[in-house]
């Protein structure tokens, strides 16, 4: 990726880890599993997505969609809730001998995987998960407001941002609570020993402010497609991409992301390895088509929620709000409150029924699209633009 990544992917790399939760004493159920980023490895805390949490809910999955609903405490879920993280160190123990500071995969082997590295060589570098607890399950108010406005209404029926096809056969309880979950994020406590905790040293993450990317800058996603699944070859994949869109604080990516990467983090490539947002939803489809993009939530009001959440359910623990990393400087020149490029005012949305496309709007109301994308003469098309003043106008077609 170049000189400019190799920093930025240390970085992002350093913070990612995996999440996985499953039932006491039921191994057949679940695992459920997600990517996450570590705010603090020592003492250890991780935000993660929280739709893996929805079958431990004791008031039931409706509960996320309730009303008021911004936070749960860490006893929402049921008691027999078992979590637990893996991450890649910093640095091994003595008898690990990597370097410290040098990133490394320290994870058990898949099954199958055969032949490898020696025996002794694998339990040199193994390192089991980790337990953790919940601490707090919350969500992003504005995030949920966006979302609702551009995809609530009976216009955005045929938008479905469950992480299997259309086609698939999936159970419709599963897809709504995918929908459910969707904005929901979790904050979790990693338990550590004492000689854990003063190996555990990594670098602290910062956060972008909103507003402080502008759209179309570079961006790199650390995640591990289908969860705990292979930790040795799929914990802290990255994908590069841009920042394709915004409204407030839910963002799009072009950014290749799969199944189990929710949850992980978004990072820019200067101030190196900066966290601009969380993965929201890895796929999403119109019309039964896929869209290349991927949802996130950006973090800087979503840790700002996890402050006001936590300063209501721990009024007297001010030392767990101090780990959260603190919002840097505006790393670049440009706001997304800008107008932007000629060319970003010129590109419109075309509408026909369950047919979509781009458009380039080149005089007034007239618009050069492509033919698959062109209706009959007698349908009705609609002509979504957004001008330099960002108010939203609708032109129907003649």
């Amino acid at each position: 990726m170049g000189r400019q990544w190799e920093s930025a992917m240390r970085a992002a790399e350093q913070a990612g880890c995996v999440v996985s939760a499953s039932r006491a004493g039921q191994p057949e159920a679940g695992p459920w599993s997600c990517s996450g980023v570590i705010l603090s490895r020592s003492p250890g805390l991780v935000l993660c997505h929280g739709g893996i949490f929805a079958p431990f809910l004791r008031a039931g999955r409706e509960v996320l969609t309730a009303a008021g609903a911004v936070f749960l405490p860490g006893d929402s879920c049921s008691d027999d809730l078992r979590l637990h993280v893996q991450w890649a160190p910093t640095a091994a123990g003595p008898v690990g001998g990597v370097e410290r500071g040098s990133p490394s995969l320290c994870t058990p082997q898949c099954a199958g995987l055969e032949p490898g590295p020696p025996a002794s060589y694998r339990r040199r570098l193994q390192q089991p998960p980790l337990p953790a607890e919940l601490l707090l399950l919350l969500s992003c108010p504005a995030f949920w407001a966006h979302f609702a406005r551009l995809f609530g209404d009976e216009t955005a029926e045929q938008w479905r941002f469950a992480s299997v096809a259309p086609d698939d056969e999936v159970l419709e309880d599963e897809e709504e609570d995918q929908l459910r979950a969707l904005g929901w994020f979790a904050l979790l406590g990693v338990r550590l020993s004492q000689e854990e905790a003063e190996e555990e040293r990594g670098p602290a993450v910062a956060v972008a402010p909103l507003g402080a990317v502008p759209k179309g800058a570079p961006l790199l996603v650390c995640g591990s497609p289908f969860g705990a699944f292979c930790p040795d070859i799929f914990l802290n994949t990255l994908s590069r991409g841009v920042l394709s869109n915004v409204a407030g604080p839910l963002l799009l990516t072009d950014a290749r992301c799969l199944p189990g990467t929710e949850g992980g983090g978004v990072f820019t490539a200067r101030p190196a390895g900066t966290l601009v947002a969380l993965v929201a939803a890895p796929l999403c489809w119109k019309s039964r088509e896929w869209v290349g993009l991927t949802l996130l939530c950006a973090a800087a009001p979503l840790l700002r929620a996890v402050r006001a959440a936590l300063g209501r359910l721990f009024p007297s623990t001010a030392a767990l709000a101090a780990l959260l990393p603190p919002e840097v400087g505006v790393p670049w020149g440009l706001p997304l409150r800008d107008p932007g490029p000629p060319w970003a005012a010129a590109a419109v949305l075309v509408e026909c029924g369950t047919v979509w496309g781009s458009g380039v709007a080149v005089a007034p109301r007239l618009v050069v699209t492509c033919r698959h994308v062109s209706p009959r003469e007698a349908a009705r098309v609609l002509v979504r633009s957004t001008p330099p003043k960002h108010n939203r106008q609708q032109h129907p077609g003649q």
